[in-house]
């Protein structure tokens, strides 16, 4: 008796306007007992409002899977690259980046 191999794949497409992606320097995190939501926002020196650039709506089970895939994409990276190092930052964003405001 012949074994069918029933290999499922997707097929998964990738727009030009989606494919150039889009800069974020600040996430927010938000949920509820049915979702999880991603805020992804640009945050800029000097300029006191963000908008959110990108919301991605996820269910629990699915959350967990992407923290699960971060973690293992980490671990990769600092073991080709060497360790993220990140620093300690006092509660709340700093609007100025630490660094001097911009004079016109």
């Amino acid at each position: 008796m012949e074994e069918q191999h029933n290999d499922h794949q997707l097929n998964i497409e990738l727009s030009e306007e989606v494919a150039e992606g889009i800069f974020s320097n600040l996430a927010i995190i938000t949920h509820s007992n049915t979702e999880f939501v991603l805020d992804f926002i640009r945050v800029m020196p000097g300029v006191p409002k963000a908008r959110v650039k990108s919301r991605i709506i996820l269910t629990p089970e699915h959350a967990k899977r992407l923290m699960v895939a971060m973690q293992d994409n980490l671990e990769k990276y600092e073991a080709a690259h060497g360790r993220i190092k990140t620093q300690e930052e006092p509660p709340g964003f700093p609007m100025n980046f630490g660094g001097p405001t911009a004079q016109a």
